[in-house]
């Protein structure tokens, strides 16, 4: 269900409860996750790899927010871009599986839990989804639940 940008193509009318589809390949550089680290979260085990190799992780890992950051970016390029989103107004859930190391290559899965029209907006509504990222060995590394606003189509 990828769609492009410009005119919306997806509206809540378009969607329904179930898996909508994988999006995503991307993979994380050492670079990127220091120098993210660096201005949001400069934990030592995100910005210095002697330090993280003396961690409980063993090794320099992505930010949680830097691997949510990305999750966003999957997910607006896959599915989002062009339809009709009104933005979100808010996250239920975010939970960190597992670390995120360089080299990791992720991918995000949608899932849309609840598709609800708005009973006081007929022009919106809003649907519950889950996002789950994942690395190249198919394990899940971020699960996230949020609600999320569309435009419903427009009346011809």
């Amino acid at each position: 269900m990828t769609v492009d940008a410009g005119t919306p193509k997806l509206y809540l009318d378009d969607l329904r409860v179930g898996p909508v589809g994988e999006y995503g390949s991307y993979t994380v550089t050492r670079e990127e996750i220091i120098a993210f680290a660096r201005a949001y979260d400069p934990q030592p085990f995100h910005v210095d790899g002697e330090a993280a190799k003396r961690s409980i992780y063993g090794g320099l890992i992505a930010s949680g927010w830097h691997t949510a950051s990305l999750a966003m970016r999957l997910v607006v390029d896959g599915f989002l871009r062009g339809a009709a989103s009104l933005g979100s107004p808010g996250v239920d859930q975010l939970r960190w599986l597992k670390p995120v190391r360089p080299g990791d290559t992720l991918s995000v899965r949608v899932e849309i839990l609840e598709v609800t029209p708005s009973r006081s907006k007929p022009d919106r509504g809003s649907i519950r989804v889950t996002y789950e990222t994942l690395n190249q060995h198919r394990e899940v590394v971020l699960a996230l639940t949020c609600a999320m606003m569309f435009a419903r189509r427009p009346a011809p």
